[in-house]
C-alpha cells in the first residue's frame, strides 16, 4: 500500500489506479495517525512532512519515500538508505516556478513595482521617486547551481547580464553566459546575489555577519531556497547598515507566524515594513504547472509513469 500524505495532482492517483496499485490518499493526516498506519506501507509520498528515524523504523515494509519538490532535509535519508529504502525527490518539477519567482521578485524590487503600486492605491502618483534600475548590464551571483540555480541562469540569459555561479560540488558548467566563480568574486563584484542551496548543517547561516561584511557593491539579495540559509539578524543589520540595497525573500527562518516570540515578531515586522524588501509565503515552487510536474516526475522516477 502507498500512503499519500500531501495534496497531489490527479495524474498520480490515476496512474496508481491504472496499475492496480493500492493507495491511501490522506493529505490531512497527522503524524500520530501516520505512525499507526506506516507499518503496512510499501511506498510513502510526502511534501513538507518530516520523516524521522522513529517513523522509518516502524515502516518495516517500506520500499520507497517520494518527496514532492526539492530538498531532502525533511527525511532522514541516511537512516532510510541503511534500511534499503529508496529516497526520491522531484526538483525538476518546480525549478522553473522557483526561477520565475526569483526573477519576478528581483524585477519588482529594481523597478519599484510593489512600492509604487501601493502608493498609487493610496492616492500618490510619484514618478521620479520610483525611477527603476534596469537589470541589463548587471552582474548576478548565483550560489548553488543545481536545478533552480541553473534554471534561474537560463532565464537571465536574455537580459544581457553577466552570471557568476558557485557550486561546491560541481564543475564544468560554465558557458558563454555563466562563469564559474569563487565566493570572494561573487561577494566583491555582484550587483545581485541569489541563493539556491539545499539546507543542511553545511549551508545553515551561509549568509551570516561575515558574509555581509565582505560585500562591496550593495547587492540585492534573493533567497528562494530555505529560510535558515540566511541568518535573519545578520540580514536585518545588513539592511540597516546599507550593506545590501534590498532583499527578496520567499522563505523565512520560521514560517509558522503564529508561533513567533517577541524577537521574531519584531524582525518580521521590520522586514515587511521596508520598501526595499519583498517577503512572500514560500510560494516559489507552487505554480499550477509545477503541481502537475512534481507528481509526474516522481512517477517517472519510480518507473510507473505512462509518458
Amino acid at each position: 500500500m502507498i500512503i499519500i500524505t500531501a495534496p497531489v495532482h490527479p495524474v498520480m492517483i490515476e496512474t496508481f489506479e491504472k496499475h492496480s496499485m493500492r493507495y491511501l490518499y490522506v493529505p490531512d493526516i497527522d503524524n500520530e495517525e501516520l505512525y499507526s498506519l506506516i507499518e503496512g506501507a510499501t511506498g510513502l509520498v510526502v511534501a513538507t512532512r518530516r520523516i524521522d528515524q522513529k517513523m522509518i523504523a516502524k515502516a518495516v515494509r517500506l520500499e520507497w519515500i517520494g518527496r514532492l519538490g526539492s530538498g531532502m532535509e525533511i527525511i532522514d535519508v541516511a537512516f532510510a538508505k541503511a534500511r534499503n529504502i529508496q529516497c526520491i525527490s522531484s526538483p525538476e518539477g518546480n525549478r522553473r516556478a522557483v526561477a520565475e519567482q526569483a526573477l519576478g521578485m528581483l524585477l519588482s524590487l529594481m523597478h519599484n513595482i510593489r512600492k509604487s503600486a501601493d502608493e498609487v492605491r493610496s492616492g500618490k502618483w510619484l514618478r521620479n521617486e520610483n525611477r527603476g534600475t534596469e537589470l541589463g548590464g548587471k552582474v548576478v551571483g548565483i550560489i548553488g547551481f543545481g536545478n533552480t540555480g541553473s534554471e534561474f541562469a537560463r532565464l537571465l540569459s536574455s537580459f544581457d547580464v553577466k552570471v557568476l555561479a558557485l557550486d561546491k560540488y560541481k564543475s564544468g558548467y560554465g558557458d558563454q553566459i555563466v562563469k564559474e566563480a569563487s565566493l570572494d568574486e561573487i561577494l566583491t563584484t555582484a550587483d545581485i546575489i541569489s541563493f539556491h542551496l539545499p539546507y543542511n548543517e553545511e549551508t545553515k547561516y551561509f549568509g551570516d555577519e561575515s558574509f555581509f561584511k565582505k560585500l562591496t557593491r550593495k547587492p540585492i539579495l534573493i533567497n528562494t531556497s530555505r529560510g535558515k540559509i540566511i541568518k535573519t539578524t545578520a540580514l536585518i543589520e545588513a539592511l540597516k547598515s546599507d550593506q545590501i540595497s534590498g532583499a527578496a525573500l520567499d522563505v523565512l527562518e520560521n514560517e509558522q507566524l503564529d508561533s513567533y516570540n517577541t524577537a521574531e515578531k519584531e524582525m518580521f515586522d521590520f522586514l515587511t515594513e521596508q520598501p526595499n524588501v519583498l517577503v512572500t509565503p514560500h510560494v516559489g515552487g507552487y505554480s499550477f504547472e509545477s503541481f502537475y510536474k512534481m507528481s509526474a516526475i516522481l512517477l517517472e522516477k519510480l518507473g510507473i509513469a505512462d509518458l
